[in-house]
């Protein structure tokens, strides 16, 4: 019962650790357009990431991409991960 509890508590701790300010920020930089944020991205960033985003965009060649942006604290910048 307690492993089932903690495990309800991290996965609600999990869901909020995405960001889309960042993910937006980093893929616009790149040339991306009509970006989609989508919340947490499981399984897609290093362990050593804080926040994993989910997105799907038009990247600058017009074509639909699907990823997530991987980022963490202050000195980590952003990652993008194609799916």
């Amino acid at each position: 019962m307690l492993k089932m509890i903690l495990g309800t508590i991290l996965a609600i701790l999990l869901t909020g650790c995405s960001n889309s300010n960042d993910a937006r920020r980093a893929l616009d930089a790149m040339g991306f357009t009509d970006i989609r944020t989508n919340g947490y991205s499981w399984f897609s960033c290093a362990d050593s990431d804080f926040y994993s985003t989910s997105f799907v965009a038009i990247n600058p060649q017009g074509k639909e991409v699907r990823g997530a942006v991987c980022s963490g604290f202050f000195w980590k910048n952003s990652t993008v991960r194609f799916s």
